[in-house]
């Protein structure tokens, strides 16, 4: 049995982690400070006898015992991360300082959950782990797309400075039960319009593409990733390299949800990507991974959770 950390255990990847990790019979310590996670999202494991909470910001050092690090700490869509963006950097860098800290102290593996967006609005299509990014630094995306590249970097100086065992994961689009109905995202957006009968806002043209990733398999992704060969760091890609426009989006959504919603169309927002697909090689190649749960299959899932919960 291993003692593992979960920094952003409460929020809706870390709640799904924790089950994870619970259930292949591990005690998890899960830490957060409920600035954009949610109780509610954990509540069923709070009397399990392997399961800790405890309310901390990872921006102050840590000073507990554990096995391994999942480091997920951080606002992570454009309603909340722009909310308080100085917050948002620092949880990315200062975070990033004090668990890779504490994994130095311990002599123990780390992974850090890393973006695609630190591709910025990418050049290269799709995007593989080699692409450097096209990141706007002044722009009001940047307080995350720059936290988590700095992360980055932080995570790669440590282990090559203080041989700390690393694991970078590069997230693309997730979905699934457990997202924040308010969080700004496209996938609970839509879902929530769609289900209270209401316009459904479509920036731009709806001809910007995404590649949609349900939850269970990017955390079958995180997990195979932290028990990867030793010497294999990533970065890595974890996502669905099936691309949908919005508009096919949207449309699946009113279909599935037999909703009366219309589109309206709005200005698209500065900085945001038009093209988002990961190239997966790397995935399938060191971890034997690739997604499982198709688009609509996941969608499905994702909507009886919301009917429960608006």
């Amino acid at each position: 049995m291993k003692r593992v950390l979960v920094s952003g255990g409460g929020g809706f990847l870390g709640s799904h982690l924790c089950d994870r990790l619970l259930s292949e019979g591990n005690e998890v310590l899960c830490v957060d400070n409920f600035f954009t996670g949610n109780r509610r999202n954990i509540h069923h494991l709070l009397d399990n006898k392997n399961f800790e909470l405890l309310r901390h910001d990872v921006t102050h050092p840590l000073y507990v015992e554990v096995d391994e690090i999942y480091n997920l700490a951080c606002p992570a869509s454009p309603i909340h991360y722009q909310f308080d963006p100085v917050q948002t950097t620092k949880t990315s860098v200062i975070g990033a300082m004090n668990m890779l800290g504490l994994a130095k102290r311990l002599k123990i593996k780390i992974l850090q959950a890393s973006t695609s967006e630190i591709y910025g609005d990418p050049e290269v299509h799709p995007q593989p782990e080699s692409y450097k990014g096209s990141v706007n630094t002044l722009g009001p995306r940047a307080c995350y797309d720059e936290g988590k590249r700095c992360a980055e970097t932080l995570f790669f100086d440590y282990y090559r400075q203080h041989k700390v065992a690393i694991k970078v994961m590069r997230i693309f689009n997730t979905y699934g039960p457990r997202m924040h109905p308010n969080d700004g995202r496209v996938v609970s957006n839509f879902i929530v319009q769609a289900l209270k009968g209401e316009n459904i806002t479509m920036y731009g043209d709806g001809k910007q593409t995404r590649s949609f990733c349900y939850v269970d398999d990017n955390i079958e992704g995180m997990y195979r990733l932290m028990n990867s060969r030793d010497g294999f760091t990533g970065p890595v890609n974890i996502g669905n390299p099936d691309e949908f426009t919005m508009l096919q989006l949207a449309q699946q959504i009113i279909d599935l949800t037999n909703s009366n919603s219309k589109m309206v169309f709005l200005p698209l927002p500065q900085d945001d990507p038009m093209q988002r697909r990961p190239l997966i090689d790397l995935a399938k190649k060191e971890l034997d991974w690739e997604p499982t749960v198709n688009l609509r299959e996941g969608l499905i899932k994702t909507i009886a959770y919301f009917e429960s919960v608006i």
